[in-house]
């Protein structure tokens, strides 16, 4: 754990504000939930909940299985980080930043289809020059809490990208409704 040299108190209804520098670090926005953990020295933790992550066996296994069915990377993430990916190395991309553009897409709730030309211009994740070649928001409630994609490094050639889409719609739903239950 590392000291920030910040201090701060808690008001009269029981709220602290966590200093802006963290949340821009942190991207954490109004309206994300937190998770709080507490350990038997005193300490209190806060770490940015991701549902997605909550179900992350589950979505190993499709990622493993949409590789298999389909011969193309696949990589789903939270709202900030990638959590799963099939077809690619995991060491290379796990736990990596999702970009600018990613962050985006999901922010507008943008469903990025294979037939689209924009987007080439999709990069994944921050320091790769992986590219959505489809891209479904995963909503729970309405709310997106990350996305599944596949993806291309400009090598990997689609023969079947009405396929691909059908593949991650399905996979939206199952995933959507694993988090639901």
């Amino acid at each position: 754990m590392k000291a920030t040299g910040i201090v701060r108190r808690i008001d009269d209804l029981g709220r602290i504000v966590i200093p802006k520098e963290i949340r821009r670090t942190f991207r954490l926005r109004e309206g994300d939930p937190l998770e709080i953990f507490t350990s038997n020295i005193g300490e209190i933790i806060f770490k940015k909940y991701s549902p997605v992550g909550d179900i992350v066996s589950y979505i190993n296994g499709y990622a493993d299985v949409l590789f298999k069915v389909s011969k193309v990377p696949v990589v789903i993430c939270d709202k900030d980080h990638i959590i799963s990916c099939a077809g690619i190395s995991k060491k290379e991309v796990l736990e990596r930043r999702i970009s600018k553009d990613l962050e985006e897409v999901l922010l507008y709730r943008k469903i990025i289809k294979s037939d689209d030309m924009e987007n080439e211009h999709i990069q994944v994740m921050e320091g790769k020059s992986y590219k959505a070649i489809c891209c479904y928001p995963i909503l729970i409630s309405y709310d997106v809490c990350g996305a599944i994609m596949f993806i291309t490094d400009g090598n990997i050639k689609v023969e079947d990208k009405m396929l691909l889409d059908s593949l991650l719609q399905t996979a939206v739903g199952f995933i959507s409704s694993q988090m639901e239950t």
